[in-house]
C-alpha cells in the first residue's frame, strides 16, 4: 500500500480504500507479529515493519471490520493494547471496528460549555435492571424532562468480570462488551444529542486495572517506576515516556472524535506525576480540544488536594481545564445532614457559614491546614468562575463510603434532605445529581467488582481496610457486614428500580421545580462571580442574597437546617427588599406537593419566621 491514512498512533484502523492498518508500541518483546483469527481457516500470521520509537506495524489488504486479531508475543497469542472492542472480553482476541459504518441522525453538534449545566452521574450496568446502552437510552426523555444537561458516565473501558465500577479499566479504547457494541454506545451518545443531552465520560489515566492488563508484554516503559493508591503508576515523564504519552492523550481525542462525546472527566488526577515541560494533563485537553475542532467541549477534574491550577489557562501556566468536583461542599453538606463527623469528614462542621463560604468561593480550603491530613489543603481561587465547581451531595464513591450503599435522604430528615436539596441546585455552582437521586431512589449504590478468587479476596481485604477509616465502621462485627464486593448479590442491590420514578412524586416534583426554577430566574441562572453574599442568622440557619442588577430580580434563600426561627428569637437578617416592594415567598421546600407541611409568609408584620428544616426563595413584590 502506497500510503496509509491513520487517525491514532495505535491500533488497528480500517483504511479508505479497503484492508486494515494495524500499528502497536512494542519495543520490549524479542519477537512479535499479527495474527488473523478466521472461522474457516484458523490462525493466519502476518509479519511486522519495525518503525522509528518502538512502533511496529502491517497493512493486511483481507482484513474487514469485524475481523479478529491478536498479537504473538515471544509465542504467545495476547489482545491489542489499543483494540478498539474485545467481543469476548479482556482474554479473548480484539476486533477490529469501523467508526465510518455508523449513521449519525444530528450531522452539527452546539457545543457546550460549563455555564447553565446540570450534571448526572450514571453507571450504565446499574442504571436499568438490563444494563446496556440501549436500555439507557430509553429513560434519556425522563432525564431531559427534569432538567439535566451532561450526563457524566463512569468508565466503560474493557475490564474483566461480568460486573464493577470501571476503574480498573484494561484496554483504554474499547467499550467493554458488557454493556453493547462499540456502535450501541455511538446510538446512546447520539439519542442524547437528539433530546439535548450532552454525554460526558470518566477517563482513568492514572494506572490500568491489575487483571488482564497486557501493557507489559509489549513495553516495560508503560509503567513507572513509582506507585499510586490503585497500582503501578504510568510513565509520564521518564526518557522513554513519548509513546506513553502519545497513547493516553490520544485516547482522550479518540473518544471525542469517535463517539461524539461532548468532554471528559478525568479521574483522580492528583495520581498523574509529570515533571515535563508540558504536564500530561495540559497535553490530554489539548489534544482533546483539537479532536472536537471547532466544537467546544468541557473538561473536568476529580483532584482531591484541589489544586486550582488545572483550571487556570495555559497561558498563566494552568493546565486549561474547565471545571473541578468540590469535595468540600459535599463533605460539608454531610456532616450537616447527618452529623457524621469521622476520618476525612472532620475537619468540616456543616455550618451555615461553611455554605456561604462555599457559595461565594467555591472551595471551603484554599491552604488552610487540613487536620485530616497534617498539611495545607487546596489552593485560593481568585478569579474563578462559580460554573468551575460541581457541587454534589451524592456521588459513586460517598454513597459506597457510607458502607451500607444508602443514599443520604435515608441519613437525614425529609425536611433537611429538601432544604438541602434547594442549597445545591440554587447555589452558583453547577450540580450533580447521582443517578436515581432525581427520583429518590431508594436502592444503595455499593462498591461491587468482580475478580477472579484471589484478587476478590485482595479486594475484599483492601475495602474493609479502607471503610475502618470511619470508626463507625471499624468494629469486627461491622467490617463482617459490609457487602462482598464480588457478591453478584450486592451488583444486583445497586441497580435503579425505575418503578420508583412514578411512586415517589414528590421527589421528582421537588428536583424538577428546583431546575426550572435555576433555569428560569436571572439570578440563578447568571452563575456571575461575587453575586452572592449571606448571613448567618443562627447556628443551623443562614440567608443567602443573589443580587442583580434589576432590583426586582433579586432574590434570598432562606436556609433553616434546625428548629424554627420565630420573630425576636435570632437576628433578622439586614436585607431589605427594594424600595416600594416587600418580600414574598417564591418558592418553599415545604410545600405539601414535596411532602412538606406549607409555609406562612416569611417576612409579616411581627417580623421574621423561618420554618425549621426547610429552604425559602423569597422575591421581592
Amino acid at each position: 500500500m502506497s500510503s496509509v491514512a491513520r487517525r491514532f498512533p495505535a491500533g488497528a484502523e480500517p483504511q479508505p480504500g479497503g484492508g486494515v492498518h494495524f500499528r502497536v508500541w512494542a519495543p520490549t518483546p524479542a519477537s512479535i507479529s499479527l495474527v488473523l483469527q478466521r472461522e474457516d481457516e484458523g490462525l493466519h500470521e502476518f509479519p511486522l515493519v519495525r518503525e522509528a520509537q518502538g512502533y511496529l506495524a502491517a497493512y493486511v489488504e483481507e482484513a474487514t471490520a469485524g475481523a479478529r486479531y491478536w498479537y504473538r508475543v515471544d509465542g504467545d497469542l495476547v489482545p491489542d493494547p489499543a483494540s478498539r472492542w474485545q467481543p469476548d472480553g479482556p482474554f479473548g482476541p480484539s476486533a477490529v471496528v469501523d467508526p465510518s459504518q455508523f449513521s449519525w441522525a444530528l450531522q452539527q453538534l452546539p457545543g457546550l460549555t460549563m455555564h447553565g449545566q446540570v450534571v448526572y452521574e450514571m453507571h450504565v450496568g446499574t442504571f436499568t435492571r438490563q444494563g446496556t446502552w440501549l436500555s439507557a437510552a430509553s429513560k434519556l426523555p425522563l432525564l431531559a424532562r427534569t432538567g439535566i444537561t451532561v450526563i457524566e458516565v463512569m468508565p466503560v473501558a474493557e475490564f474483566p468480570g461480568r460486573f464493577g465500577w470501571g476503574y480498573d479499566g484494561v484496554f483504554p479504547f474499547a467499550p467493554t462488551r458488557l454493556y453493547g457494541t462499540p456502535d450501541d454506545f455511538r446510538a446512546f451518545v447520539d439519542a442524547a444529542h437528539r433530546y439535548g443531552l450532552a454525554v460526558i465520560l470518566d477517563v482513568v489515566y492514572n494506572h490500568l486495572g491489575p487483571d488482564g492488563c497486557v501493557f507489559g508484554r509489549f513495553a516495560k516503559d508503560y509503567f513507572a517506576p513509582h506507585s499510586n493508591d490503585w497500582g503501578e503508576g504510568l510513565n509520564f515523564d521518564g526518557p522513554t515516556a513519548g509513546p506513553v504519552r502519545e497513547f493516553f492523550s490520544s485516547n482522550a481525542a479518540y473518544w471525542i472524535d469517535e463517539y461524539r462525546l461532548d468532554g471528559l472527566r478525568l479521574d483522580a488526577t492528583q495520581s498523574l506525576h509529570d515533571t515535563s515541560e508540558e504536564h500530561i494533563i495540559a497535553l490530554i485537553g489539548r489534544e482533546a480540544r483539537a479532536a472536537a475542532g471547532d466544537r467546544q467541549i468541557v473538561l473536568i477534574a476529580e483532584n482531591e488536594p484541589q489544586h486550582i491550577r488545572l483550571v487556570r489557562p495555559l497561558f498563566e501556566g494552568g493546565y486549561g481545564l474547565d471545571a473541578l468536583w468540590n469535595d468540600d461542599f459535599h463533605h460539608s453538606a454531610s456532616v450537616a445532614l447527618t452529623g457524621r463527623r469521622e476520618a476525612y469528614f472532620s475537619d468540616q462542621r456543616g455550618s451555615p457559614q461553611e455554605f456561604i463560604a462555599a457559595a461565594k468561593y467555591g472551595y471551603l480550603f484554599q491552604g488552610q491546614r487540613y487536620n485530616w491530613q497534617k498539611q495545607p489543603r487546596g489552593s485560593r481561587a481568585d478569579g474563578l468562575e462559580p460554573a468551575t465547581f460541581v457541587n454534589f451531595i451524592e456521588n459513586h464513591d460517598q454513597l459506597a463510603n457510607s458502607g451500607d450503599g444508602s443514599r443520604i435522604r435515608m441519613r437525614t430528615s425529609p425536611g433537611r434532605y429538601r432544604a438541602m436539596t434547594a442549597l445545591f441546585l440554587l447555589m452558583p455552582g453547577t450540580p450533580m445529581l447521582f443517578q436515581g437521586q432525581e427520583f429518590g431512589a431508594s436502592t444503595p449504590f455499593l462498591y461491587f467488582a468482580d475478580h477472579n478468587p484471589e484478587l476478590a479476596a485482595a479486594v475484599q481485604k483492601g475495602r474493609a481496610e479502607f471503610m475502618s477509616q470511619f470508626p463507625s465502621m471499624a468494629s469486627g462485627e461491622t467490617q463482617r457486614r459490609l457487602p462482598v464486593p464480588h457478591d453478584p448479590e450486592t451488583f444486583r442491590r445497586s441497580t435503579l428500580d425505575w418503578a420508583e420514578y412514578e411512586r415517589n412524586e414528590c421527589h421528582r416534583q421537588l428536583h424538577q421545580d428546583l431546575l426550572a426554577l435555576r433555569r428560569r430566574e436571572k439570578c440563578f441562572s447568571a452563575q456571575r462571580a461575587g453575586a452572592v453574599d449571606g448571613a448567618v442568622l443562627a447556628p443551623e440557619a443562614f440567608v443567602l442574597r443573589f443580587a442583580e442588577d434589576a432590583p426586582r430580580d433579586e432574590r434570598l434563600l432562606c436556609v433553616n437546617f434546625g428548629p424554627d426561627l420565630v420573630a425576636g428569637s435570632f437576628p433578622e437578617p439586614l436585607v431589605a427588599p427594594p424600595d416600594g416592594c416587600i418580600w414574598r415567598v417564591r418558592w418553599s421546600s415545604e410545600d405539601p406537593k414535596y411532602g412538606g407541611m406549607g409555609t406562612p409568609e416569611v417576612v409579616g408584620e411581627r417580623g421574621w419566621m423561618i420554618p425549621g428544616h426547610s429552604a425559602v426563595v423569597l422575591e421581592p413584590e
